[in-house]
């Protein structure tokens, strides 16, 4: 394109210990206001061509062909250009927050940091002011501009680092699976604000998600990638309605599947339940300033992240657990498994009071009840390969030997897809995408055959093919190995194709509970309304990116 804002030409990627190219010969463009969704399963090169053409690989990394920006060559920049570049001109949204946000900072200093180090003429005062209106678009109160990364939910710190993303008002922003986090009401908050932000400045958006759903609602163009190359682009309605290449098929097949199942038809079971919660309670607090206290009378404020929480789940089961980012969901998970003890009430596993015991009998007891995180890199070493990572707890628990558990972890990769298991095996996870880690991690949580395992966003990394075929994996283990679910996800459609029962969660409390297809017929609660109604459909193809 003459006018074009971005392109790629012949653009190519091959890492030094890699045979396969990354990134093959994929020429794209986008003009300036338009919205490219950039879709594909996890490892096809989505994320490594966003940071390859933002030159932010490493320096061993092989790149050919040509990047243009405002007919500017990327690949000849200078350093200080290059550093320019990446926040004035084009911002990048990280698939993982903590990527962005450094521990140590406070969010507020995040974001006055960015500002001062591009506009060095900006008062300190001036640039909080900015800041705290910038977090407020992506609703983060005020009254936490002072708080680290750590004290925020996966999907609260998302939020920030697309706040720090839209700060300096860039012409071009690469969103790596901006919503990965997120529950579907804030969602569309976040992707209403950001495609108002392009429409407003005339700001280029590369949306790089598995989400067809998303990428049909928000995006002008869609790019199918596979195996490192695009294999077909074009408006987003005709791609997406009217696939014409055999993987683009494949790919909106598994995503209307996903959205078009009819639910499982929950039936009454009259044995003893497996998990019970009596009023569970998780309760924190946040000091306030001494000075203020001793000359204002501040007191300190109390977050009831998890707020008298009672439920019973059944031997078999799958329960579904949802609501907003911040709710109480991951919070009310590490209540179970006593990562962290609760402020109140009872968490009765098989019978035993699981906040009772001591440390020897509850490690014991976690051999039964195992959790997949939401963020994968929660539980695998970066010093450990995978074929070890999954093995390990095999040994932990003293099941197998250690020829029998190396045994055992090749059948769990081959599980969970990664195939062949010799190729990932002896790999270490940052080797790995999202959508791969993502599967180890599953693997490791299922190897010791729990009773009960808490799936926490265990398919939210995954595009909508291997995400079908992890849930499908999952039903077969269930079934095989007798398994009960404990389900966290923001993606209803999921619930709905896993779940026996669905809970939703809102401010620290359950406000609903219902079998699945009661749920999506006849909701009762407003905010259970309104999450079915924010739920994004495959069938809406771009109703917003044409309006």
């Amino acid at each position: 394109m003459a006018d074009a804002l971005f392109t790629l030409e012949s653009f190519t990627v091959a890492y030094a210990d890699q045979a396969q190219r990354a990134v093959d010969r994929v020429s794209l463009s986008i003009s300036p206001g338009e919205k490219l969704g950039l879709v594909g399963e996890s490892g096809c090169g989505k994320s490594t061509l966003g940071r390859a053409a933002l030159r932010l690989l490493p320096k061993s990394t092989d790149l050919q062909g040509r990047v243009w920006f405002n007919g500017e060559s990327v690949l000849d920049f200078s350093p200080r250009r290059l550093r320019q570049f990446r926040g004035e001109a084009v911002a990048l949204v990280f698939q993982d927050p903590m990527t962005r946000l450094n521990p140590l900072m406070t969010i507020g200093d995040h974001c006055v940091e960015t500002l001062r180090a591009h506009r060095p003429e900006i008062s300190a005062r001036a640039a909080k002011a900015q800041a705290i209106a910038v977090l407020a678009k992506v609703n983060i109160p005020a009254s936490r501009f002072g708080q680290y990364p750590h004290e925020f939910s996966g999907g609260m710190r998302q939020r920030v680092a697309i706040a720090l993303a839209m700060i300096l008002e860039p012409q071009l922003i690469v969103a790596d699976e901006p919503t990965t986090s997120l529950d579907v009401t804030v969602s569309a908050q976040i992707l209403d604000e950001l495609t108002r932000l392009c429409d407003q400045l005339g700001t280029a958006l590369i949306l790089i998600s598995h989400d067809l759903s998303l990428v049909a609602e928000y995006c002008d163009r869609v790019a199918v990638m596979y195996q490192g190359r695009v294999v077909e682009a074009g408006a987003a309605t005709t791609v997406l309605q009217n696939p014409q290449d055999d993987y683009t098929r494949s790919l909106v097949q598994s995503a209307l599947q996903l959205q078009q199942a009819e639910g499982l038809l929950y039936t009454a079971t009259p044995t003893e339940p497996l998990l019970r919660l009596r009023d569970v309670e998780q309760h924190y607090t946040l000091e306030s300033n001494p000075l203020a206290r001793l000359f204002g009378g501040q007191a300190s404020k109390v977050i009831k992240a998890v707020d008298g929480v009672s439920l019973e789940i059944f031997p078999g089961e799958v329960v579904g657990l949802v609501g907003e980012s911040g709710c109480g969901k991951s919070t009310l998970s590490r209540t179970l498994l006593q990562l962290v003890k609760p402020t109140a009430g009872q968490v009765e596993f098989d019978g035993i009071d699981l906040t009772t015991l001591p440390r020897e009998a509850l490690r014991q007891q976690r051999r039964q009840l195992q959790m997949v995180f939401q963020d994968p890199l929660a539980c695998l070493n970066p010093m450990m390969t995978v074929g070890k990572s999954i093995a390990d707890p095999l040994l932990i628990h003293r099941l197998a030997t250690v020829a029998e558990a190396e045994q055992q972890a090749h059948d769990m990769l081959a599980r969970v897809s990664l195939i062949p298991t010799a190729d990932y095996f002896h790999r270490f996870p940052g080797d790995l995408s999202g959508g791969q880690q993502q599967r180890v991690a599953i693997a490791r949580a299922l190897i010791t055959k729990p009773k009960l395992v808490i799936c926490d966003e265990p398919v939210s990394m995954l595009d909508a093919t291997v995400q079908t075929q992890v849930l499908e994996l999952m039903v077969a283990l269930k079934q095989e190995f007798d398994l009960t679910y404990l389900f966290i996800t923001h993606d209803l459609w999921v619930a709905r194709f896993m779940c026996d029962r669905i809970a939703v969660m809102q401010a620290g409390k359950i406000v609903e509970l219902a079998p699945t297809q009661t749920l999506f017929e006849s909701p009762q609660h407003p905010y259970t309304q309104t999450l079915l109604q924010s739920a994004p459909v495959l069938a809406r193809a771009s109703t917003k990116s044409q309006t």
